[in-house]
């Protein structure tokens, strides 16, 4: 992704905001994000992030969607480039049980994997649901689309470089776990965390995150995110951690 592509996130985030608030009658819920963020694993640097988060709950049928672009550079290097994009759609079986379809799709330029793909379905259930305390549980069955980099010695200098990268398509399975706890009104602990296995490596991730309101619309959030691979590539990390500060404009 270039910084052209960063400019039209942003430009998408802020569009998303505006017809949604002028047009309160389509059932559209959500948020948007400025962040700021500190990185380890791979890329060690201070970013920048974008993030837009939407819900459409109809009765019956819920479609969701989430995008998250981070960039930073590191000595006016570029250090950081990702990019995270899925969808789902929700059908309602009974008070509590539910069927998905998701698709997901992540481009990293400083991981082992120059891009990931995973489309599957399942069954989610709300384990609780009250005005403090919410929790839900999802999986399913799902098939899996990596584009693998590998980092290899040159003899001849002793340096090292990217070879160009190889597709693994393989069956997989997802599991998700998302929970919040409302301590008062305005202060709200999240936790997330999904994997999605597959025979060559399983992707494993946290967020944990604080929120609190500052005004109707606006909060301070503070999350902490793990994302781990069980067998990475040779010559990259196997775990990459993110902190973020972020202020977060919601639609209701």
């Amino acid at each position: 992704m270039t910084r052209f592509s960063f400019l039209l996130a942003l430009g998408m985030v802020f569009s998303a905001t505006a017809v949604a608030e002028d047009s309160p009658s389509t059932g559209w819920t959500g948020e948007g994000s400025i962040s700021a963020s500190n990185t380890t694993g791979n890329s060690e640097t201070t970013d920048v992030g974008i993030g837009v988060k939407g819900k459409n709950d109809t009765g019956n049928w819920t479609t969701g969607f989430e995008a998250i672009f981070d960039y930073g550079e590191q000595d006016g290097i570029e250090a950081e480039n990702r990019f995270f994009l899925a969808g789902q759609l929700d059908r309602q079986l009974n008070d509590r049980l539910y069927s998905f379809g998701r698709i997901s799709y992540e481009q990293d330029e400083f991981s082992g994997f120059e891009s990931r793909t995973f489309i599957g379905g399942g069954l989610g259930y709300e384990v609780i649901a009250n005005e403090q305390t919410k929790w839900l549980i999802e999986g399913g069955p799902g098939f899996k689309i990596d584009e693998v980099r590998e980092i290899v010695p040159t003899p001849e200098n002793g340096l090292t470089t990217a070879v160009p990268s190889m597709r693994e398509e393989s069956v997989s399975a997802i599991a998700k776990s998302d929970f919040s706890y409302g301590f008062n009104d305005n202060v709200t602990f999240t936790n997330a965390t999904n994997a999605i296995y597959a025979q060559e490596s399983t992707q494993i991730g946290n967020i944990a995150a604080i929120t609190a309101s500052l005004t109707d619309v606006l909060s301070a959030r503070i999350s902490y995110e793990v994302r781990h691979d069980t067998n990475p590539p040779q010559g990259f990390e196997a775990t990459d951690t993110t902190t973020r500060f972020s202020i977060v404009y919601t639609l209701e």
